[in-house]
């Protein structure tokens, strides 16, 4: 699913265009190394398998939108990274495209509770009707996660 996907990136060490937020409650995505990281968008954009079945980042925002993934205002101090180290071939000194920063918040998406990846569920209509109708809308995790 979607958020899984969302999680293996932001947790994977060899991906550089999504990471968690200081406080490991949202994460960041550099749109211009997403689109050539993971869109395979713009030059020197690596040949591999694709991730995603788009190579639009608005699609993107919209599968985070239909998630409940809600964009925050990028606050200079929260952009310092929780997860790995960055190697100087990372930050300022790359070839990679330097694109807008956008900062993403799911209360079910944090940095130290992947069990909660299980409460964010795609907003479908029949999804939107169970949860006005005071339903529960679950969703299951792959056993390799659980």
């Amino acid at each position: 699913t979607f958020p899984l996907k969302l999680w293996l990136l932001v947790n994977s060490p060899c991906v550089h265009s999504v990471r968690w937020d200081a406080r490991g409650e949202g994460l960041f995505i550099d749109q211009g190394l997403f689109e050539q990281e993971l869109l395979g968008v713009g030059p020197g954009a690596a040949g591999e398998e694709e991730f995603f079945k788009t190579k639009n980042f608005g699609s993107i925002v919209r599968q985070l939108n239909l998630y409940g993934f809600h964009k925050l205002t990028v606050n200079p101090a929260s952009i310092a990274v929780r997860s790995r180290p960055r190697s100087p071939t990372a930050e300022g000194g790359s070839s990679h495209p330097a694109g807008p920063l956008h900062h993403f918040w799911n209360p079910h998406f944090r940095y130290d509770r992947p069990d909660l990846l299980v409460q964010i569920r795609r907003l479908t209509k029949a999804n939107k009707a169970k949860l006005d109708a005071g339903l529960e809308v679950t969703s299951r995790l792959p056993d390799d996660i659980q």
